[in-house]
């Protein structure tokens, strides 16, 4: 059987498959399973099973109606696919599932629950409760195809670590120190933490003599921040466009504890086995994207009867302070560091 699963965007929610394809995979290597997604997404897959192939698709070729025709055509070149896992639920995933429908293929979609979402988030009326995981609502899907999956997952490197030689020329071979990663930013206001705390963190983590600080982000204004406060600060040092995603992905695997909003770098760790202190602002862990094997006990979060306001972090404040995130403290972070590295 040959199953083709959608999923194209975005890194977090890409990320969030490798646990339950890794597991059916696992527990149906009779499937031949091939992940559709954007061509930077490899990494994730790398040391998958065997029975997963990852087939990069850069879907800005392939626009509109016509494009997505063109891509259908060539991936049934490419074989026949007796299933179809929607994973995406998004217009251009739709219309692929579709045509492969009108094709023969048995073909399911990921339910979002986007009406319960917008109940946690709305201003007035709030419905508090925690929402099925996008692990479950991904296990759903496959179940639906008629393969139910009970998703069995530590790390992509299984019970090991990553190869060291993979950073070993940034960042050294681990020493017996604490490695502890810092990821303050995310794509959105709501997700991230104002500069200054992020500043007051660094400087009060880079005082523990026995820890080395390696800080994560991306883009030209994250590079020349955390760079300032790498240089400015002792034991910490900047990985901004250093690494490639598999050394990063080695690298993350050998951290005592990673610390990160609720964006990409929480799934990274997760991944990898790595503990997380996930700092949430305008988003919650009720809305189903806490990391994979993380526990809500390491969260750090200000309780505001305003949060959530958004699911994505991209919605503006209406109070317009971000107090979610203001009111969040360095010392917060720190005890939950100190909680797990001393565990």
């Amino acid at each position: 059987m040959r199953l083709l699963v959608l999923r194209f965007s975005a890194f977090g929610d890409v990320a969030m498959t490798v646990p339950v394809l890794t597991s059916l995979a696992k527990q149906y290597p009779e499937i031949d399973i091939t992940v559709l997604s954007r061509p930077f997404m490899q990494p994730l897959f790398a040391e998958a099973p065997s029975n997963i192939h990852f087939r990069g698709v850069d879907v800005n070729s392939y626009k509109g109606l016509g494009g997505l025709l063109q891509l259908f055509h060539e991936l049934k070149k490419e074989g026949k696919y007796d299933a179809i896992a929607d994973l995406h639920d998004v217009l251009r995933s739709k219309i692929l599932r579709i045509l492969f429908m009108f094709s023969g293929a048995k073909v399911a979609h990921i339910n979002k629950g986007r009406k319960d979402k917008k109940a946690l988030v709305r201003v007035h009326h709030k419905v508090m409760k925690q929402l099925p995981s996008s692990f479950t609502r991904y296990e759903e899907v496959f179940r639906k195809l008629g393969y139910p999956v009970k998703t069995n997952f530590h790390s992509i490197f299984g019970e090991t670590k990553g190869d060291d030689s993979l950073f070993q020329a940034v960042t050294g071979l681990p020493d017996g120190k604490h490695w502890i990663g810092i990821a303050p930013f995310a794509a959105h206001k709501g997700k991230r933490l104002p500069e200054a705390t992020v500043a007051r963190l660094i400087q009060e983590l880079s005082d523990h003599s026995d820890w080395r600080i390696f800080l994560f982000g991306g883009g030209k204004a994250e590079k020349e921040l955390l760079e300032a406060l790498a240089i400015n600060n002792s034991n910490v040092q900047s990985l901004v466009g250093k690494l490639k995603l598999n050394e990063e992905l080695a690298l993350i695997s050998h951290l005592d504890v990673m610390v990160s909003m609720d964006s990409a770098n929480m799934h990274l760790a997760s991944l990898t086995g790595t503990p997380v202190v996930s700092v949430w602002g305008a988003t919650h862990p009720y809305a189903g994207f806490m990391g994979w094997g993380q526990k809500t006990s390491n969260t750090v979060q200000t309780d505001l009867s305003c949060r959530p306001c958004s699911i994505f972090g991209d919605k503006p404040c209406w109070r317009k302070d971000y107090a979610c995130l203001t009111r969040i403290t360095s010392k917060q972070i720190i005890d939950k560091i100190e909680t797990i590295i001393t565990a």
